[in-house]
């Protein structure tokens, strides 16, 4: 169930992001911008995995993801800072960030009982 959930979240969100990384000034769209990418690309995959894995790995998995999470958002909390993306996108890709998070939080809180 939080497979589902969790992945279209994020899929969802990258969907959004593509368009926006595209948008970057030539300056950052080869650092940041694919570093936004790439790492969002790596929470899906991450995601992905933990949900056809098992036990320990699946929970070190999801460990994973949420460093992943944190990294991103101070990259697109750097992306704003530099005006890379205005304060509405900023505040709305924080927003599902945070969701996917919360959701990451009660997948693995549902593993380990």
């Amino acid at each position: 169930m939080e497979k589902d959930n969790v992945v279209t979240l994020t899929y969802d969100l990258l969907l959004y992001m593509v368009p926006q990384l595209d948008k970057f000034p030539r300056s950052q769209k080869f650092l940041l911008a694919d570093r936004i990418q790439v790492q969002l690309m790596e929470v899906l995959e991450m995601l992905l995995e933990a949900y056809y894995t098992k036990g320990e790995q699946k929970k070190n998995l999801l460990y994973k993801v949420n460093i992943a999470l944190e990294k991103m958002r101070y990259q697109i909390r750097l992306a704003k800072d530099l005006r890379c993306i205005d304060l509405r996108r900023y505040e709305y890709i924080q927003s599902k960030i945070n969701e996917i998070g919360q959701q990451v939080g009660a997948w693995l809180k549902s593993i380990s009982n």
